[in-house]
């Protein structure tokens, strides 16, 4: 069985890392870290993550991007000339075939492909096949973000699968266990990640016990209440 993997984000927007909370991205604010004095650059915060635990994979989310306000290309490139060792998984707002190849190309990561900026399900068939694929089921409370027929369609998701609860993220209010129970019923074949509300190493450990992957985590590492003692319990 794959290890569980523990997965930290950086949200970009403005050249900065900010503290993203409940999905309302217009309020977003530079991140304040207990990892790093006084910087929301990226490759600090990087370096400050990678000092908490020597973790494998990054998840970067390009804001500007998804909001179609520019975007972080060059911090993005900037970010795998300083740390090859680490993995990336980046969503940019992939809405096209083209940019979706071209990223494909530049062997920068792999791409995460939000449900939130999908009209249909055609870019879904047409990276069928592509191993470095991930699929991103965004919620915004019980309400599914995107082409409805993309949380239908098992059979057409790629082997990972992200459950983004968007109202959760920086929220404190726990993983939404019911919502991941039931993809796992539904795709029980897939690799399914959590994403929003985790608190600490319980909820670690509840997200590892329902059968999920891995989480994706940010303020819980930023504000301490997941650190080095908890980490190491994880691999």
């Amino acid at each position: 069985m794959a290890a569980f993997e523990l997965i930290p984000v950086i949200d970009l927007m403005g050249g900065l890392v900010v503290h993203a909370r409940a999905g309302d991205r217009d309020s977003y604010r530079p991140l304040a870290s207990s990892l790093v004095a006084a910087s929301a650059e990226p490759a600090e915060v990087v370096r400050g993550l990678l000092a908490l635990h020597p973790f494998r994979t990054l998840y970067i989310a390009d804001l500007d991007s998804i909001r179609k306000q520019g975007d972080h290309k060059t911090t993005i490139f900037a970010l795998r000339r300083a740390f090859p060792e680490l993995a990336l998984w980046v969503d940019a707002g992939f809405a096209g075939e083209c940019s979706c190849r071209r990223y494909l190309e530049t062997g920068l990561g792999d791409l995460v492909l939000g449900s939130e900026s999908q009209g249909d399900l055609r870019l879904l068939e047409l990276l069928a096949g592509e191993a470095r694929l991930i699929l991103s089921l965004d919620f915004q409370g019980d309400r599914p973000l995107g082409a409805a027929g993309m949380f239908a369609t098992p059979e057409r998701w790629p082997e990972r699968v992200i459950a983004m609860t968007l109202a959760r993220v920086g929220a404190g209010a726990g993983p939404d266990l019911d919502r991941l129970r039931a993809l796992r019923a539904v795709a029980p074949g897939k690799r399914l990640y959590a994403a929003g509300g985790v608190r600490g190493p319980d909820d670690v450990y509840d997200l590892r016990a329902l059968g999920c992957a891995g989480v994706l985590v940010a303020s819980a590492l930023h504000d301490g209440r997941l650190g080095t003692a908890g980490l190491a319990c994880f691999g």
